[in-house]
């Protein structure tokens, strides 16, 4: 697989619809050729302090930002056509699916996950966790500043280069 999207978000608490911040990659033939990134008003719009310590987002942060609605709206073309790939799948493909429920868009159906990829690919008894930080060390690649949207999606995408087929 040489061309895909990979996204990752944020949640501002444990509603699924709660993103705060969401972060994507697009990848061209096997290469990184563009990057979006959003802070996001959250619905519902609170957090969780839980949230708050994994991520640093803030209701101060997001006060201003656009609804989810809006930005997925504004990256509409960009996304089209593209399958969507990210780390945990399970996690962000709920939490956009919830989101896209919540704003009456169409919820994307073509997903694929580098963490059940790494865990066919690679024992246990190499790399016991296929966490995206674990992997990231594992294969040398830079992830900057955890859980930032878009530096996990940068990640992601390159885990997914280096994996190949999902």
């Amino acid at each position: 697989m040489k061309d895909f999207i990979a996204i990752d978000v944020e949640t501002a608490n444990f509603e699924p619809s709660s993103i705060c911040a969401v972060g994507a990659v697009k990848v061209v033939d096997g290469l990184i050729v563009d990057r979006r990134y959003s802070l996001v008003r959250p619905e519902p719009d609170y957090y969780s302090y839980r949230c708050v310590k994994v991520h640093g987002i803030t209701a101060q942060d997001t006060f201003d930002a656009p609804s989810f609605g809006s930005v997925w709206t504004a990256w509409a073309d960009w996304l089209e056509g593209y399958t969507l790939v990210a780390h945990n799948a399970a996690f962000d493909s709920k939490c956009i699916a919830h989101a896209c429920r919540v704003y009456q868009l169409d919820v994307p159906e073509k997903w694929l996950c580098t963490l059940v990829a790494a865990r066919k690919q690679i024992s246990r008894l190499v790399l016991p966790s296929k966490s995206l930080d674990s992997l990231c060390d594992f294969f040398g690649i830079p992830l900057h500043q955890h859980h930032n949207a878009l530096d996990d999606a940068t990640a992601c995408a390159k885990l997914a280069i280096i994996l190949g087929d999902l």
